[in-house]
């Protein structure tokens, strides 16, 4: 046995979808504005879960050029059918559904084959035991939206030859409840004769759900179950410990027990920095209608699984999580960085004899629709440190270059160190609703190499000027700074918080840069 521990991804890992092949389980989540786009992880036992690529890494598979932070890549389904992967998503600003196949989870995967006619989003794709593909998803009521929200799952047949819709689109379900709002995320199974579809429902916040109908048809009609919703946590109020529960989709091992990934948020004080997370609950069957954690009817922290340990899968995930750029042969950066929308040609370099990431200085800000110098991961942990070291090569005025700490366009956090003449200075700058104010302006002892650290426990941050040589010389920028409006809950959105190395020039044609020898969270 084995003892997993929730959420099974923290940090911003939203609308998770799985499969298993095997022995091998496989999942991925959204990742809407940052590229690369999908990360897919694998896991032997449900519980210790390593990331092997991102899905979506060109961008002819991506166009996210002009996107908002909050549109790009919706509700990724991941499936298998006889020897080849299939992922389809949604990217609501460049093309709307689309399907790419890989012979291996780790790519590569292939151009986009965009389905017409596919209105709405979340798809999703069944197959069924004859091998016949079909199509579910989401989209406006057909018979006429009377309300924000008014949504039906709907179905139809899909041609993988041609990936062409076939026939009639068969609307099915329009939501459990009297004038359901976003009825949505559909997956569709089939056990014991009967189709069953899962479904999403009261939009993602604090009033997420999730529902089940089946049928003996699989176009209907469905019956919805009388214990619907399967799982929620909207009666446990705003400040429960687990909340927006939702989303879900679901596996079975080897042995025959069923499980499903579903998302939620983990806020603090009524206040979610880490964004929608993944997290796991056991599934079983009474009278061919599921029931979730039984006797608990709720996520819970921890669950005993029938597997073992992988001593082959990595250690403790997410505690410490140290990046040097020494003999990086490959000159690609760790799967789990992130750019926001698509980067250039020249957005990064490898330098394997100075032993450091290198950024140009961009007059492209954090805040602007476009792609910045920023490369970043996901914030795991309600309390934590990041810290980087850097030697800033400015070549114009006004190049800038540090920590960035980001919730989206409108409101985020900036560390940064610049130089003016011959002295230097530290610059602490946060953005509240899209208005920036400069909080600290110090100016440094010394010039060249520079250590930043960020520091965040909980809704309050700080800034450090760090000497390595000796941290009695460490400087304190500036103590309790109020990030609140960083809270999904302040800033709104779908996604949680990042933080990064960070440059930025005030100049069109800057020819400055940072070299960034190492960047830790912890």
């Amino acid at each position: 046995m084995i003892t997993c521990k929730n959420p099974i991804l923290s940090g911003f890992y939203p609308d998770p979808s799985i499969c298993r092949v095997g022995e091998w389980f496989y999942l991925v989540t959204s990742t809407f504005a940052y590229f690369p786009g999908i990360p897919v992880f694998r896991s032997k036992n449900l519980a210790q879960w390593e990331q092997i690529g991102n899905i979506l890494t060109r961008e002819s598979q991506l166009p996210l050029q002009g996107c908002e932070h909050n549109e790009g890549i919706y509700a990724p389904t991941l499936r298998w059918h006889e020897g080849t992967f299939y992922l389809i998503t949604t990217n609501v600003s460049g093309g709307g559904n689309f399907i790419v196949t890989a012979k291996n989870p780790q790519g590569p995967w292939s151009e986009p084959h965009f389905l017409e006619n596919a209105r709405g989003i979340d798809p999703s794709l069944f197959f069924d035991e004859d091998g016949t593909c079909y199509y579910i998803g989401q989209r406006e009521n057909s018979r006429g939206g009377r309300y924000n929200g008014d949504c039906e799952i709907w179905i139809q047949k899909l041609d993988l030859q041609t990936f062409r819709l076939e026939g009639e689109a068969h609307p099915v379900l329009y939501g459990f409840q009297r004038n359901a709002i976003w009825p949505e995320g559909p997956h569709l199974y089939k056990r014991n004769g009967y189709y069953y579809i899962f479904h999403a429902e009261g939009g993602t916040a604090e009033h997420h759900s999730e529902m089940v109908a089946r049928s003996k048809n699989i176009f209907g009609p469905y019956e919805y179950a009388g214990t619907n919703p399967i799982l929620t946590h909207r009666h446990l109020g705003k400040n429960a410990e687990i909340t927006c529960v939702g989303h879900c989709d679901l596996t079975e091992d080897e042995q025959g027990n069923w499980f499903m990934v579903v998302l939620g948020c983990r806020p603090v004080d009524g206040k979610t920095f880490l964004g929608r997370e993944t997290f796991l609950a056991k599934v079983e069957w009474e009278d061919d209608w599921p029931v979730v954690n039984p006797g608990v009817g709720m996520l819970e922290k921890e669950i005993c699984l029938p597997g073992e340990k992988d001593n082959s899968m990595p250690g403790e995930l997410n505690e410490v999580r140290n990046y040097s750029f020494k003999n990086m042969t490959d000159k690609k950066l760790p799967l789990d960085f992130m750019m926001l929308r698509n980067p250039q040609p020249n957005a990064y370099t490898i330098d394997e004899q100075e032993e450091c990431l290198k950024l140009p200085a961009k007059a492209v800000a954090i805040g602007d629709n476009g792609s910045p110098s920023y490369v970043a991961v996901r914030q795991k942990h309600h309390r934590f440190q990041a810290e980087t070291e850097f030697l800033l090569k400015a070549g114009e005025k006004g190049d800038r270059a540090g920590i960035a700490y980001l919730q989206n366009s409108q409101n985020y956090l900036l560390a940064e160190y610049g130089e003016v003449g011959a002295d230097g200075y530290i610059y602490v700058t946060v953005c509240i609703n899209g208005t920036e104010k400069i909080l600290a302006e110090k100016k440094t002892e010394k010039r060249g190499m520079q250590t930043l650290r960020l520091s965040v426990d909980q809704s309050l941050a700080q800034v450090w000027l760090i000497r390595p040589e000796t941290e009695e010389k460490s400087q304190c920028i500036i103590r309790e700074v109020d990030i609140s409006h960083m809270c999904t809950e302040a800033a709104g959105g779908f996604t949680g918080c990042t933080v990064g190395m960070y440059v930025h020039s005030e100049q069109k044609q800057s020819t400055g840069c940072a070299q960034f020898c190492r960047f830790t969270v912890k």
